[in-house]
């Protein structure tokens, strides 16, 4: 552990940071206010193929593991052909209909593309990527996530093969 005494003007802080591997700990302290913290790791998702997948159990087990009160939860998947999505997660039909709507939007094996050296699904999910997001920000307050009745985290897997998935997970609060 290294800690570190700043002098910020009217504000003196006193910073410790603890590095673990990948993941580093840093913990901010200061006279007048409550401690901000920042965590950082990674969660590995497995898919198979293309479909999308409920991440939420996972991302609330690790905030609970976590001990997080308040603050901010920001994940990023580490892929150009994978994506992340905040969807319903009460009706599957939901879920269908969104893959039938990528397939007709971009098809796979289009002669529009050139860029097909890992088959014919490459480029498409490249483009499905594009079109949604690689990153969620999503608000904690008292350890749980603040998400919708019907909201859920979900990983959208654009290629057909199975793959490990790599997010990286960043909260900062207390």
């Amino acid at each position: 552990m290294r800690m570190i005494d700043q002098d910020f003007g009217k504000l003196e802080a006193t910073i410790m940071m603890q590095t673990h591997g990948e993941r580093g700990d840093i913990l901010l302290i200061t006279d007048n206010s409550p401690s901000i913290l920042q965590r950082f790791d990674e969660i590995q998702k497995k898919t198979r193929g293309r479909d999308l997948y409920d991440m939420t159990p996972e991302i609330k087990l690790w905030i609970e593991s976590q001990r997080l009160l308040n603050g901010l939860l920001t994940l990023q998947i580490l892929h150009t052909s994978a994506s992340l999505l905040i969807n319903e997660n009460y009706d599957p039909d939901v879920l269908v209909d969104l893959k039938s709507f990528f397939d007709r939007l971009v098809p796979d094996g289009d002669k529009l593309f050139t860029h097909t050296t890992e088959g014919v699904d490459d480029m498409p999910a490249h483009i499905r990527t594009a079109l949604t997001q690689c990153h969620l920000s999503i608000p904690v307050r008292r350890g749980k996530l603040v998400l919708g009745q019907w909201q859920g985290i979900f990983l959208f897997e654009h290629r057909y093969q199975d793959f490990t998935r790599r997010i990286s997970v960043h909260f900062i609060g207390e």
